[in-house]
This record gives C-alpha cells, structure tokens and sequence, in this order.
C-alpha cells in the first residue's frame, strides 16, 4: 500500500523482484498470479500474468531507482545523487554505491539508510574522524568510503554488508564551481547504474542572473539516446531532463544489462554585456567575473619540448605527432615557436625561435614526422635548453615586448638520464624561468609522476593536464592547445578599495586567455557608502564560491609552500574553512554515524589528490534485528612475505630466496612462490604514485648443497617522493636523506624520527617501521645469523600490511596484491614427490602446474618459525605475477615501476 507511482510492466517486474526475489521457473517461463491493494485516491484490484526472462533472475540485487539532480546558480554546482538497492537474493551479500565525480568538486554530506537505519555524515578533522572511526572500527561496526583517481574524475566508493530482503538507500551530495573553457561551461554527470533501472531519471537546473546565452547536452550512450533529453528554457533558466525508461535502458532489443554507462553532459554559456564584468553581493561576500572578449589576442613565443624516449614508442608519439600537426597549423606570422625533442639526447629543430611561417610551419611538421622515439628520459637538460632559447629571443629584442612566452612539456614519464632527482629538477627550471614565462605540462598515460608536472608548471605559472595514453590522446592535446594558445592579457590585477573588502582570492593573474574567465570572491565591509556606490548587485550565494575559491588556492599554496612553518598555517586555514562549510578535502573526512551513534563511517579524500594515495575499502557489517541472520563478514585478502612478528593487520612477507606467500581468504588458500634473481638485483615490491617501496639481493657467502647461491634482502628502501625523502634499511644502519641532508641511526638503539609527514620507528636490534602520512606502513626486520656460518649472511625480512591505503594504480610484486586475483585451483592428485600434492591452477588468464607444500610464516615465532601449507607456482611466480619477474627490476633504489 502506499505506492506513488505508476509503472510499465518491465519496471513493475523488476520491482517485484526486489521484494520477493527470483522465484523458481519453469523451464521456458513463469507465470505469476498477482492481486495488489494499490492505495492512491482510490482501491483496485490488479492481476498480471508475466513471462520472466532467465536472465532477470542472475542478479541477486535489484536497483529500484537512480536519481541525479544538479542546481547549478551562477557557476556554482550542487548535485545529489540517489539510489535504492535491494538484497533480492537468498543470502546476505556486500552491495556497492561507487559515483564518479568531477576532480575538482567537494563532497559535503553522505547519507545511507540501512532497513530503516539511517546513516548521517558530518565533515570533521581528518584526525578527529579517524581517531572516532578507529573507535568504532575496533568494535567490529565500521565501513570505508573512499575516492580514486582517474583523469578528470574521481570514484567515490562504499560497500555495505547486508541480509537477504535489505532494503539500502544512499544519497551523495557534492559541489563544484564551473571553470569557462573554450568560451562554455561544462557540468558533467558519469551516469553507471549498472543494470536496468525501473526509475531513471537525471535532473539539470540552471539559473543565470545575467542572462544565459546558449545551453546544449550531449552523451556518450549511443545514438540511440538521441532526443530522449528534453529541455526548457528561458532567459534566466534552463531545466533539462534526462529521463529513459527500461526499455530505452536496454543495450539491445533483447539485452538486460543498462546502456546507460559514461558521461551526460551539459554545456553553456552566459550572457554578457560589453565590459564583460559581473558582480555578485550576498551574505557579506562577493564574486567578481571578469570574461573580456573583444580584445585582440597577444601574440606568442612557444618552445616545444617533447619526450621521444622508448618509452612513447607506438600509439603515443602517433597521437603526439598527429596533435603537433593541427597544433603547429594553428600559429601565426605573429608568432614564434621552436621544438625541443629529447630523450637521453636533447636536439632542436631550430636553435633560435623562428616565425610561424608557412615555410617554417611545414619544415617543423615534417622534422616531426621523422621522430623515431627510443633511449631514456633527460627532462632537466631539455626544459634547460627551452629557457634558453626563450631568453636568448627576449635578450636580443628578437620578439615583440608585449608577446606571452611559454614552454609547452609533452612527457609520458620519469626522468632517467642526466637529473633525476624531481625536487632538484623543480629548483633548476624555477632558477632559470622568468617572471614573464610560463610553463605548461602535459602528462601522457599513467605511468608519468603527474604530481611532479603538476608542481613544476603551478610554479611557473602555468597548469598540467593528464593525457589519456588512447585514441582520443590526440584530440586531448589539441583541446589544451587551444586553451592556451589566444592570449589576450597578461600581467592582470583586479583592484577594490581596501577599506570595502577583506579576505580577497587571488587577485594578479598572469594571464588570461580568450574563453576563459577570472574569478575573484572576497568578504565585504559594508558602509553606506561603499553599498551606495555598487553597480549591478545580483542576489545569489557567493558565500559557498568565495569558500570554494579559497579552499582550493590554499590546498595549491601548501604543496608549494616553502617552509613547514608556512605550511603548518596553511593547514590550520583549510581546516578551519572547511569543517566550517562542510567539505571533504584532503585534511578533512566525512564521519557517517547512524542515529544512535553505534555504527560509524569514514569518508576519505585522498591525503594529497596529487599524489593518489587512496583509502583503502572496508565492509560495512550491517547489525540486523535479532530475529534476522547475521552476515558474515568478508575477509580482506592478505599478502605475505615472512616473518611477522604479532597480530597485527595482515602483511605480505618475504624471506630468502626471496620466496613470497600470498593468503588469498576468499579462495581460502595460500599461494608462494620464488623470485630466482641475482645479487645485486633491486626488486620493486611497491609502485604508487608519490611512494616505492624496492629491495637490493644480496648473496650467500658460498654456494648451497645444490650449487645454487640463495639470495636475500640486504637492504629496503621507502622513497616518498614529494618531500625528495628516502629511507633505506641495512643490515648494518637506516639512513634517512632529504635533498638537502642525510641521518644514519644503527641497529644499537630504539628511536623515533619525523620528517615531513614520514615517520620512522626503530626498535634496538629488531625492526624499523616506516609510515607515510599514517596511510602507507612498512616494517622491515632484521634477522641475524652466526657471524662465522660458513655460507648464511644478515638479512632483511620487509612487511607491507594490505590495509595500507594504495591508489588504484598500485603495482609492483607486492602492491599488485593489494586486489585479490580470482584463483581456483583444480584436478589435485599424487605428485612426483609423495609429499607434495600436485594440481592445476587457472589464474589471470592463464593454467599453471602447481605444487603443494610447506614454507616458513615467523609471525609468530622469529626463530623456529610456523608451517604454511601452500601451493607453490614455479618459474619465479609466472602466470601468477603480472609479469615476468625481471620487469620488476628497477635501476635505483627510489626508482620507481616502469612497465610497457
């Protein structure tokens, strides 16, 4: 009774489903007798007769409804989204909530309620929120929410634990204020139900006090889509609606998985009048928007400077190439341009800027075609020789005073050759650039330490941009280009009178560019006098927008602040304004509490969105009423790699050889396997962006019984990469170096060091821990031996617990763990050897002769250690590792992964 909605028969079938679950049919249909009691206005009496499709009945949860609803008021957006999930299967199960948001928004408040029990979020210190959710965790009653990275979104994520006929509904509220590109503003929505969905709808509203001048929508779901959105419009507002029903859902005709998967995009513009100036007044605060048009773009000086390593062999120096086509066609005779291409080499096309003649245009093109990539990476020496070149054209009054100079970095990874060191590169390029030059990065694929091209061009007044390593990298390119490539002012401040206002934005921009636009927001101090003398006050709520504005230039300030003095004040302000207003920042958390305060939730931001450290997901263990079964809880999976030494969270551990156990808890198995490599060796164990985690073999002092010489860990080190910091573990010290200096501890006393968010705790004769940032521990033991043993040599022993809080691109021998693979393991029978069960293992892809048998777990016991009964994989762990084991060979010990 109750139901206030009308439905066609495919969405009441699925609705159906959520209540009672899939029935059991016959082999070609089900017919299904049904009288409902359907209290509106009035009482009816209905009966269906339904034919259910097999497949209806695979999915063991159903999605009732899928709500979107944006309101976006003067460039300034606030979406919520909703949805309803049933458990309609027979037994309890883990059900997901996963939306991916703009980058650049901030959540402000999750919901979910559970059967009734309503969760409520609340933004709190992120210490404050942990320290609560620890709490809470300890007693067996939390969940984690994370957000992961990707290029212009982020996935924000919860899986909730519940019984069979559970009824779950969450609501995600974010903002995000439009940034004018290419003369429009875009709002996008990633639409990923899932599956089919009985109510589906998407709801944009858009009011514009001045006036909007265009709007349109596009998607990515197919031509089909095409015209199910409706629109209305008047001068001040725009409301559109995206609404499909289940059959228009359908991928196919005959299909039960949803064709809605991918971005739904508004775009528009406002209307403007001729001074291109537009002031807001609300709550004692105000926002300026300044967007001239009719000015004639500056000209230009451009330097190119593009990696041909080997490592942009293939698609990505064809998709470079083919942008630099468009991109060098797109220059004038104004302008002036050279190319800079490098790899362990750096070359010119043209020593000196040359015009961007036809002549010269095409010469550039066809020495671009030519480009053949190979050898390493040597970014210090190239972007060196572009500062030259723009200062020997500046110093020799070659180019025109008033013209924008810029770098233009296309790179798709790390420096290899000449200067490695990030942090040192950083200082060199900062050295050389002048005030009036301005350096643009552009990051290709994922392999690249976006974080380090990101700082090197905020530094240098400019900004980075990830580019897709795919098809559409081309057209990526191209799109930054024009962003930059209309220069119409430069050295830009945008003054009040002091005594009107207070706390302003930044208010200098170096330049600005045709189609985009400068904000500044600020607090006012109102008189009569100042109030007399404003023009064009528009009512709306610049409160939010000046907060927003401000969280973000302080979030930029504090990765480039050059004191920790100065970064410690730049902290406590982003704490104070956004637990004021309510946004999860990277030094803030979302507390989800349930109404009575018995279960809590942590929504996390990553540490540093730059950096891509990431939470990493813990399940809900929803306590239903008592007459209701429990669920049980779903284990997280544990890598090992030897001795541990209590009961701490679970580790990856290894010993000699060096051999590797896995303990995989939901195939309920463990899984070991060698690395045969040579002394010498470094291994990389953990690659995330920002952190690596490698290990140096060392070798036996002579050969075994098998003519073979076993090899071990004799040193580990933790490299944390935006504070240039590494701490590397011997068997004979730890020493801690920054680019400035360097500490040695020994293994003779317990002590306890912080530096730049890195903490390192020794324990005398025994084992260090390393914690970046409390999100990402190591601890490394030392085992010694008998200093006369004719072959056995000191060594290390490395811990890396799977609760640490990786980004989604984690990788190396043990970081690709952090995701437990889908084993199963099949046919076992007598092997060679009676002792050691044999049998077939079907994993990644692959079928793999494994053997079972026993390795040491020294957890618990550091000396006699405990049996762990496993299956072994041969050959250095091939099929089960991601790659061959010698891709995981790097050349430095702060080296970070990089794969093909």
């Amino acid at each position: 009774s109750g139901i206030q909605s009308v439905f066609t028969l495919a969405e009441f079938t699925l609705i159906y489903r959520s209540i009672h679950g899939c029935l059991e049919r016959p082999r070609n249909s089900l017919d299904i007798d049904l009288s409902l009691s359907l209290s509106l206005s009035l009482s009816l009496s209905l009966s269906l007769s339904l034919s259910l499709s097999p497949s209806l009945c695979t999915k063991s949860t159903t999605l009732i409804f899928y709500k979107v609803e944006s309101r976006i008021t003067s460039r300034f957006a606030h979406t919520t989204v909703r949805s309803s999930v049933v458990n309609s299967g027979s037994k309890a199960q883990s059900i997901g909530f996963n939306v991916q948001i703009p980058k650049r928004a901030f959540i402000t408040n999750f919901t979910m309620n559970v059967n009734g029990i309503t969760f409520t979020g609340s933004v709190k210190e992120k210490t404050v929120a942990r320290n609560l959710y620890a709490q809470a965790k300890a007693r067996g009653k939390a969940a984690g929410i994370v957000r992961t990275n990707s290029q212009d979104m982020e996935t924000f994520k919860t899986e909730v634990h519940v019984p069979p006929g559970s009824n779950i509904q969450f609501e995600l509220h974010y903002q995000e204020m439009m940034q004018r590109k290419l003369g429009v503003y875009e709002h996008s929505l990633h639409l990923q139900p899932g599956r089919l969905v009985p109510q589906f709808q998407v709801d944009v509203y858009i009011y514009e006090p001045n006036g909007i001048s265009f709007v349109q929508t596009t998607n990515a779901f197919g031509e089909r889509f095409i015209g199910l959105t409706k629109m209305n419009t008047t001068k001040e507002k725009a409301h559109i609606v995206f609404k499909p029903n289940v059959e228009q859902q359908r991928k196919c005709e005959n299909c039960t998985d949803s064709g809605v998967d991918g971005l739904f995009r508004v775009t528009y513009d406002v209307s403007r009048d001729h001074n291109a100036g537009e002031l807001q007044v609300s709550d004692g605060h105000f926002v300026q928007f300044f967007a001239p048009s009719s000015l004639t773009p500056l000209p230009k000086n451009i330097v190119f400077v593009i990696d041909v390593s080997g490592s942009m062999w293939g698609v990505k120096m064809k998709q470079t190439v083919e942008a630099m086509q468009a991109i060098l066609d797109d220059l004038t005779m104004d302008d002036y341009f050279s190319i800079v291409d490098f790899n362990h080499n750096v070359r010119c096309w043209s020593e000196d800027l040359v015009p961007g003649s036809s002549i010269q245009v095409e010469e550039a093109k066809s020495y671009i075609r030519g480009i053949k990539p190979n050898g390493g990476t040597n970014i210090n020496e190239a972007l060196m020789k572009a500062v030259q070149m723009l200062l020997k054209a500046s110093n020799q009054r070659l180019i025109d005073p008033r013209s924008v100079s810029m770098i233009i970095l296309v790179s798709d990874g790390d420096p290899t050759v000449g200067e490695i060191k990030l942090s040192k590169i950083q200082k060199n390029v900062k050295r050389v650039m002048k005030e009036e030059f301005s350096l643009f990065s552009l990051g290709i694929g994922f392999d690249v330490d976006y974080d380090f091209l990101e700082r090197i061009a905020m530094e240098n007044r400019g900004m980075a941009q990830r580019i897709l390593a795919n098809h559409a990298a081309s057209e990526q390119l191209r799109s930054f280009y024009r962003q930059v490539s209309s220069p119409l002012l430069r050295q830009i401040t945008i003054q009040f009178p002091e005594e009107a206002v207070s706390d302003v934005t930044h208010n200098r921009f170096d330049k600005f560019f045709s189609g985009s636009e400068l904000v500044v927001a600020g607090k006012l101090r109102l008189t009569e006098e100042t109030t007399l003398t404003m023009q064009r006050i528009i009512h709306t709520s610049p409160l939010q927008m000046w907060a927003y504005i401000t969280v973000n230039q302080l979030i930029s300030e504090r990765s480039l602040a050059p004191t920790a003095a100065k970064k410690r004040k730049i902290t406590q302000r982003i704490l104070t304004l956004a637990v004021e207003h309510q946004f999860v920042t990277p030094l803030t958390a979302l507390l989800v509490e349930s109404e009575d305060g018995g279960e809590r939730l942590l929504a996390d931001s990553p540490k540093d969105p730059k950096q891509g450290c990431f939470p990493t997901p813990v399940i809900l263990n929803y306590s239903p009423p008592p007459w209701v079964q429990p669920p049980t809880p779903r284990p997280l999976p544990i890598v090992m790699t030897c001795n541990c030494i209590n009961n701490s969270p679970p580790f990856v551990l290894v010993e000699n050889d060096p051999h590797f156990i896995v303990h995989l808890p939901r195939a309920q198995m463990d899984v070991c396997f060698n690395i045969d490599s040579e002394p010498g060796h470094i291994l990389n164990l953990v690659s995330d962006p920002g952190v690596v985690v490698n290990g140096q073999l060392v070798g036996a002092k002579g050969p075994r019984a098998d003519g073979k010489t076993s090899t071990y860990f004799g040193a580990i080190s933790m490299y944390y990469q935006p504070e240039g910091l590494e701490v590397t573990a011997s068997t004979e010290r730890i020493t801690v170096r920054d680019s400035h200096r360097g500490h040695s501890f020994t293994w003779a006393a317990t002590a306890n060091i912080t530096q730049d968010g890195v903490k390192i705790s020794i324990v005398k004769e025994s084992h260090v821990t390393v914690s970046v940032n409390d999100n990402i521990r190591v601890m490394v033991l030392l085992h010694r031996v008998w200093k006369k043993h004719p072959i056995n040599v000191d060594y290390l022993g490395i811990y890396v617990p799977t609760d640490n809080q990786y980004s989604p691109l984690v990788d190396g021998l043990i970081g690709q763990f952090s995701v437990e693979p889908e084993v199963r393991v099949y046919n076992p029978h007598p092997g060679a050897d009676p002792l050691k069960e044999e049998a077939t293992m079907e994993v990644k892809g692959h079928q793999l002769s494994v053997t079972r048998g026993w390795q040491k777990d020294y957890r618990q016991d550091r000396k006699q250690g405990s049996d762990v009964y496993c299956w072994f994989v041969h050959n250095s762990g091939k099929g089960f590792i991601d790659h061959h084991y010698t891709s995981y060979i790097v050349p430095h010990s702060h080296s970070f992964l990089q794969l093909a």
